[in-house]
């Protein structure tokens, strides 16, 4: 292939499916020589006239010259480049008594003739004066304490890490650094990755970092980085660990270097993220997540120090990866449930992460069932022909004027159009279905056509024929170019013009686009109501809807009510609680006492297996239209398309 010839060359190109050809963003020019396309998925007539072919599926049979294009860039501009947003204490907090690491000066008392009693007894005997009893360490501590206890002058820092009844001795440090003792809390997410620098003596966060999981070049979902891990005997495990790594280790510099610390005083990590995420940092085999039965290696990872994962934090730092649930519902959902109060409340609660992946735990505190589906990375960009993440040039809302069907943005930094955010992808697509520029199927009504199913070219049968771009029709009411239009994939609606934005062409939502959208919103409704017919409850009894993720953030309630995403219940019941993930880190983090309720957490949360259910297949395909087939489930929506005059646009 094109892209092994690459990576052996040490050239990077972009593989956001994981290399099974589904992006076309590995798009590159063969300018001339043997080579065989397997296939030519999202490449259009006039790409493959000028030479375009994807480098994950183009073999090389002889000499060739390839021109690779520009590779993507991924950018992110966030307020914590700069300062650290304050974060509360999620509780009551004394170093003393909740944290396990804790730090201890020691005056030892040298060997004479008269003692010659040896290092390590004397280093445990005053540890035993300070009330650490039964502690033990490491044989690479052992092998520094003579050096360290001599060239100090026998007054050292004891780090010590304390774990039911006995203590591990992770460091010995020269002189007094009792005052300095620092931990992280980190969040592995598929898309993105955040890091809280935490002050263990206080309990505060410090610092805080986020930036783009680097393994996005090598796969946009849990799927595509499974299918990649898998590549060359586990090579692809290899980078893709190293890339996480990577991430991590940026992060964490960048938190210590705005603090003015050495990562050697930072003892002690902990960290969630998805099933997937966690297999990855740990260089556990991910291959049988993704296959029936869909097991992980372990839900329950064991405690790592940090010089083992190549992590740069204190060498001795104690690594605790909290534990998940099963192969799609991971420690990123578990750290939610406990940083959500989920676990310990009265209410009927409905906790959801939407993302890559559909995490959902439906209860209370005596119960709690969770399930995932593969909602796909749609309402992140992805899959999109126009998509993108949420940085500057994202359409982040729009709103449709309902006679002319003319379009007023709402686009992150004020720039030029780009593309559309997940947030502006449900904001079109609800504006669409209310205004009639679609139709209750997702079908875009294009003036003298019958819809998507009159289509020709539509993408997804190798070998079809593209149907050529029509030119666009004039409104009869303004005069000007209709924004539904047959493009070369099917009907499409412009949604910015190529004069009006940065790409020099035509802004596009196609209907393979919200087939993708449809099939997102479609698996999420059908994953609570699985839930809910589970457990024999109405989703209009749940109390409270508990949205956690950076995406929940920026989701119009109204707008993904219509779309069908979520749930049509009163608007007070929605509570947006941005990163529980890592909230659930910190929390762990600081209390031993919190890490041990994650676990319990684990323990009770029953999982629901929906690829073992039919039902959730009839689920999925009601919930295949706007809003729903049912359109009972969604009442305000019900009376907007009666009434649909009383409705300001």
């Amino acid at each position: 292939m094109i892209l092994d010839a690459a990576h052996e060359a040490g050239i990077d190109i972009n593989v956001p499916c994981g290399g099974q050809g589904r992006c076309g963003r590995c798009a590159v020019i063969v300018e001339r020589g043997d080579v065989r396309k397997r296939s030519t998925l999202r490449l259009s007539a006039r790409d493959l006239e000028q030479g375009y072919a994807l480098a994950c599926q183009t073999v090389i049979e002889g000499d060739c010259v390839v021109t690779i294009p520009p590779q993507e860039e991924i950018t992110r501009h966030l307020t914590t480049e700069k300062t650290a947003a304050k974060i509360a204490l999620p509780f009551a907090y004394d170093a003393h008594t909740d944290q396990s690491v804790r730090k201890y000066l020691l005056e030892i008392e040298p060997p004479s003739l008269d003692d010659n009693t040896d290092d390590w007894a004397r280093v445990q005997r005053t540890l035993r004066a300070c009330g650490v009893e039964n502690v033990t360490t490491s044989l690479a501590v052992m092998r520094t304490l003579a050096r360290v206890l001599r060239a100090a002058d026998w007054r050292v820092t004891a780090v010590v890490e304390h774990a039911n009844e006995h203590a591990q001795l992770l460091d010995l440090v020269a002189g007094d650094t009792i005052h300095e003792l620092y931990g992280a809390a980190v969040d592995i997410g598929t898309t993105t990755v955040t890091v809280y620098l935490v002050d263990l003596l206080t309990g505060d966060v410090v610092e805080t970092a986020a930036d783009y999981n680097a393994q996005i070049k090598r796969g946009e979902d849990v799927i595509s980085r499974i299918v990649f891990a898998s590549k060359n005997g586990h090579g692809g495990l290899d980078e893709l660990n190293q890339l996480v790594v990577g991430t991590i280790n940026r992060l964490v510099e960048t938190c210590a270097r705005r603090r003015h610390i050495s990562t050697d005083a930072i003892y002690k990590m902990t960290v969630v993220g998805n099933s997937t995420m966690m297999h990855i940092l740990l260089k556990l085999p991910p291959d049988y997540i993704r296959l029936a039965p869909y097991t992980t290696t372990a839900n329950f990872p064991p405690r790592v120090l940090a010089n083992e994962l190549g992590l740069k934090v204190n060498a001795h730092a104690v690594v605790q990866c909290l534990p998940g649930i099963s192969s799609f519902v991971g420690a990123d959902i578990t750290a939610g449930v406990l940083s959500s109060g989920t676990f310990d409340t009265d209410k009927l609660t409905l906790f959801l992460d939407i993302g890559t992946n559909g995490e959902m735990v439906l209860g209370n505190r005596d119960w709690l069932i969770s399930c995932a589906c593969s909602a796909g990375p749609a309402f992140e960009g992805a899959g999109v022909e126009f998509g993108m993440r949420a940085t500057t040039g994202a359409i982040e809302e729009v709103w449709l004027n309902s006679k002319t069907h003319e379009p007023t943005l709402r686009v992150i930094g004020n720039a030029k159009p780009r593309g559309l955010c997940g947030s502006g992808l449900i904001s079109l697509l609800a504006e669409m279905f209310i205004t009639g520029v679609t139709d209750k199927a997702g079908h875009i009504v294009v003036e003298g056509r019958e819809g998507a199913e009159g289509a020709e070219g539509k993408e997804g049968a190798e070998g079809n024929s593209p149907s050529p771009v029509t030119e666009p029709a004039l409104s009869k009411a303004k005069g000007h170019p209709s924004r539904t239009r047959m493009g070369e994939h099917g009907p499409e609606y412009v949604v910015v013009w190529a004069n009006e934005s940065a790409e020099d062409r035509d802004i596009v939502i196609t209907q393979v686009d919200i087939d993708n959208l449809l099939r997102a919103k479609a698996a999420i409704y059908a994953g609570y109501q699985m839930l809910a017919h589970s457990v024999g409850v109405n989703l209009a009894d749940v109390e409270q809807i508990l949205i956690g993720g950076s995406f929940g953030q920026y989701i119009n309630v109204e707008k993904a009510v219509e779309i069908g995403l979520l749930p049509d219940v009163p608007w007070e019941r929605f509570h947006f609680l941005g990163n529980t993930a890592a909230r659930g880190a910190y929390m762990a983090l600081l209390k031993e006492s919190a890490r041990v309720q994650v676990q319990d957490i684990a323990r009770k949360l029953t999982y629901l297996e929906l690829a073992a259910d039919n039902a959730f297949t009839d689920q999925f395909l009601a919930a295949m239209f706007l809003p729903h087939t049912d359109l009972t489930q969604f009442p305000s929506v019900e009376r907007m398309l009666v009434a649909p005059e009383q409705v300001e646009r």
